[in-house]
């Protein structure tokens, strides 16, 4: 009896944070061999490195169509991370998806936002566009629908540490983060295998904090005071300008904690655990991982 050859997966945006993360996880069960690795540029040392694992590496950007129709010729599952490029994503997904089309992949998974087609947050509304378009393509498609990495809230912390006080606009709502590393195993588990065409994996942390519990993980973990003063969004948006944070990322850091404040990034399904068939990584966990490693180290990691 002939075996049927092993599916070729895809990853897209495979040297960002969460593709390398995917990447990884993928190669625990799967041979390399299997494995396409999306890149924008071959010669990062990410992709250098995938491919001295025996991942081959492929040239795909989202804003080049062409690029995309040859990546992806002989792939049977591709997993499509969102872009970063707030407002340009509608256009960069629907690339991705008309080359899948073309080249007869059988199945996309796409990482979206939870709880899409009720979220408040801004950032919902290129997800659920997204979604539109592969319920459209004829493509069958698995929506994982990505709450918050407990990573993102390692970005208030230094300004946080340097004050004594972690500003926000979030009230008492309640977040169910966790690890960007269980993302990204949950979907390498779904990319890998399993009849999942059709399905809405809303996944979240199985616990949850409000950003005054945040504030008391830190100042556990640094030894240092600190507490949470909460505020209107606009305020805390002007804050946040004031401190020299970027235009859009004061937009995402207001909008966000107003939508935390109503519910947007809550969920307690536990999808998120049943997939990668263990516990999800706890916020506290993360949390004071970072703060002791900038107190080791004096400064932040990296988050590019």
């Amino acid at each position: 009896m002939t075996m049927s050859p092993a599916p070729r997966l895809f990853v897209t945006a495979a040297t960002g944070q969460l593709g390398r993360l995917v990447i990884d996880a993928l190669l625990e069960t799967t041979p390399a061999s299997t494995i396409v690795a999306g890149v924008r540029d071959p010669t990062k040392e990410a992709a250098v490195a995938f491919r001295d694992k025996g991942v081959e590496i492929r040239v795909a950007d989202y804003s080049s169509p062409e690029t995309l129709v040859s990546a992806l010729k002989g792939v049977d599952r591709l997993l499509l991370i969102s872009g970063s490029e707030l407002g340009k994503r509608g256009v960069q997904h629907r690339n991705v998806i008309a080359a899948a089309k073309e080249t007869g992949v059988s199945l996309i998974a796409y990482t979206s936002i939870l709880h899409a087609d009720t979220s408040p947050l801004f950032l919902a509304e290129e997800h659920l566009e997204t979604e539109a378009d592969l319920a459209k393509s004829s493509v069958p498609f698995v929506r994982l629908r990505n709450g918050w990495y407990t990573e993102v809230y390692t970005w208030r912390l230094p300004l946080a540490l340097k004050h004594g006080r972690l500003i926000g606009a979030a009230g008492s709502g309640r977040i169910s983060s966790a690890a960007r590393a269980d993302y990204a195993r949950a979907a390498a588990a779904v990319l890998a295998g399993g009849d999942h065409a059709g399905r809405t994996y809303e996944l979240a942390g199985d616990a949850s904090f409000t950003l005054a519990e945040l504030a008391a993980v830190v100042a556990e973990a640094s030894g240092k005071p600190m507490a949470y003063q909460n505020m209107s969004a606009d305020n805390f948006r002007a804050k946040s300008l004031k401190a020299g944070v970027p235009e859009v990322f004061a937009k995402f850091l207001s909008d966000t904690d107003a939508g935390v404040a109503k519910g947007a990034l809550f969920d307690d399904g536990g999808e998120l655990g049943r997939l990668i068939g263990r516990p999800t990584t706890p916020f506290r966990t993360t949390i004071t991982r970072f703060v002791q490693n900038q107190h080791s180290t004096g400064q932040a990691p990296s988050h590019k």
